[in-house]
Parts: C-alpha cells; structure tokens; sequence
C-alpha cells in the first residue's frame, strides 16, 4: 500500500470513498474546497453513516489551498467533483499527479471526454459506479448503498485491458464491487441513459427513485428518456454495457424492457430514503449538474471529439 492516492472533491461520493480507501489503510489524501467540511474533517473526523452502521475515523483532510504545500505528487487521483467543477480541478491536479499517474473520473456524465485533453488521455482511466450518498452537514455523509451494494466497473478509454486499470479496481474494491470492462464508454453511456430517465424527472416531482418506480406513469416516462439517449448513443458508436451488478442475460430482451430493468434495479439497490444528486442540488440551492448531463457526448474515439470544448 505505498501507492500514494488522493480523492479530489469529498462530497457524498468522494467521501464515502475516502473513507473506504482510508480505513483500508491505504495513504490517501481528502482534498476539497469547502472550508467548513475540510474543517470538520480535520477537528473531529470523517463521519459515513450507513443503513449497517456508522464508519467514523480520522482522514488527511486537505484544503485546495494547501494542496501547494503537500510538496507531493500522487499515483492515482479519484475526481468526485460536480461535472461542471471537472475542467478546472483536473488543470488544479494536474502538477500534482506523477508522470505515470492515472486520474479515475468517479462521477456523473463523461467527463473524461473533458479531462482527459488536460491531462492526457493516456493519464484517465474511465469509471461508472452505483453509489448512492449525500451530504448536507460539514463531515456527515449519509451513504444509502454500503460497500456490499456499491459497483464500480473501471476500464481504459482505448479498450485495452491494463495492469493499471487492474490494480484501480483492486484498490477501489474496498469501496465496493468491481469489474473491468473493454467497453468503458457503453458503460459509461449506459450511466448516462440512467440519469437521463430519472434526474430530471425525480427532481421535478421532489421524489426519490424509490417512490418513483411505484408510479407506472412516471416509469413509462423514464423509458421513454432513456430510449431517446440509447439511440443517441447508438448513433455514436456505444453498445450499452449490463450495470448495477446486471449481467448479460439480465439484459436481454427489447430496448424498452432493457431500460425498464435498469431503472428498477436501481431503485432497489439505493432503497428507499436515496435521492438524486440533482435533487440533493435543489434542496441545498446550489447550482446543479443536469446540463452537463444533458450534453451532448462524443463517440467512442473518446477524448479529442467535438464537445471537448464545448462552452459551459
């Protein structure tokens, strides 16, 4: 474990992973911009209460302000920021990550499309997870999917299947379940459909996936969604790639019955109390990533297509 690791923006995400990677005893640095929860997280530790119990420990909580002062560079960075916070953070990271470090965008959208020009796309490694959290009070993160119901699948942008990419999975197995994949951006897209059938709706009606799914109105809606991004997508060149734990089988059948399956699966798997980030976003008053989940992606070449700079 003398990999040195840093997971930049510790919201409900990058929180829940810090944790994880902290209490594994992995050397692993916290960095984030709110002063209130870098503060709290310095003074009386990191708090993850979970539906089987509560994670409460000590982590190197570090200010983006600081970051100059560490006067180190980190093998493997976790971005957990907001969407709209990736460009910036990854030319902020930038200095600080090695010559043959790796970045692992842990977020919503495809924002390596947006990374990976900064940093080098032979420096990204591309992510989609299941990881249902939130937090509201400096400190705190309400975590609704424990380690056992957590999923990552990790692959290179190219297709390539890597030691590297291999070992990211291995660390972030304490966090959760993980798999590699060669089609990281069908995997990727296959997060975007998701988010696609449900954020907007959910926050619209000021409910969670849980009691969306009850509705067979709201459902019908949200396969429509995500049928209209699937095509999108299938004139882009992504093949959507079984998430949440699906396997293939699982995914068999039309695109509707696909979908259908996907948005129920993750209603489950997050329960009950869960809401969406987007959501989360409006209930806090802040500014919410569903543009940037709504924008339009480039093929499966990955970094360097025509939204890579795209305006805000």
């Amino acid at each position: 474990m003398s990999k040195k690791l840093a997971v930049l923006g510790t919201g409900a995400i990058g929180g829940s992973i810090g944790a994880d990677l902290t209490r594994a005893g992995y050397d692993v640095a916290l960095i984030d911009q709110w002063p209130a929860h870098v503060e709290a997280m310095k003074s009386q530790g990191l708090r993850v209460r979970m539906p089987e119990g509560e994670l409460h420990l000590p982590v190197q909580a570090v200010h983006i302000c600081e970051l100059a002062g560490l006067k180190t560079q980190f093998d493997i960075v976790f971005l957990a920021a907001k969407s709209y916070d990736s460009r910036w953070m990854a030319e902020l990271i930038k200095p600080y990550l090695k010559p043959d470090g790796v970045l692992v965008s842990t977020q919503n959208s495809l924002n390596d499309e947006w990374v990976a020009p900064i940093i080098g796309p032979e420096r990204d490694i591309g992510c989609a997870l299941e990881l249902s959290a939130e937090l509201f009070d400096p400190g705190i993160v309400k975590r609704n999917t424990d380690p056992a119901h957590t999923r990552f699948v990790v692959g290179e942008l190219d297709g390539t299947i890597t030691a590297r990419v291999q070992e990211v999975a291995q660390i972030l197995g304490v966090a959760g379940k993980t798999e590699v994949t060669a089609n990281i951006w069908g995997a990727k897209w296959t997060k975007l459909t998701v988010n696609t059938m449900v954020m907007g709706v959910d926050s619209i009606g000021g409910i969670g996936p849980w009691e969306l799914v009850q509705n067979t109105k709201y459902v019908d809606f949200c396969v429509k969604l995500g049928r209209e991004t699937v095509e999108v997508g299938a004139a882009l060149g992504h093949t959507l790639e079984p998430l949440f734990g699906l396997t293939a089988e699982d995914f068999l059948g039309s695109t509707d019955e696909k979908l259908k399956t996907l948005v129920l699966k993750l209603a489950g798997d997050v329960g009950k109390e869960a809401r969406s980030c987007v959501l989360q976003d409006l209930l806090k008053g802040r500014l919410s990533e569903i543009r940037r989940l709504s924008q339009r992606a480039g093929g499966p070449e990955g970094p360097g297509c025509q939204c890579a700079d795209a305006p805000e």
